[in-house]
């Protein structure tokens, strides 16, 4: 199960919805919808820390939601 923060606006350059998970640098996906924006970045999700663990690096807990915005 997913527990990082996601944030999924719409982005008019790029005419699709934008998910970006602000705990993990630089991992964002798009979609058509809300909904298929939340599944392409679940997937990336897994992809970046599955990276991250055979580049041995650190993988933040989910710290869930933000105090700031």
């Amino acid at each position: 199960m997913i527990k990082y923060e996601i944030i999924i606006y719409w982005s008019e350059e790029d005419q699709a919805f934008i998910a970006e998970v602000p705990e993990l640098p630089g991992c964002a996906a798009d979609g058509e919808t809300h909904q298929e924006a939340l599944a392409n970045v679940e997937t990336v999700i897994k992809e970046w820390i599955e990276t991250a663990k055979e580049l041995n690096r650190p993988i933040p807990e989910p710290k869930g939601r933000l105090l700031f915005a």
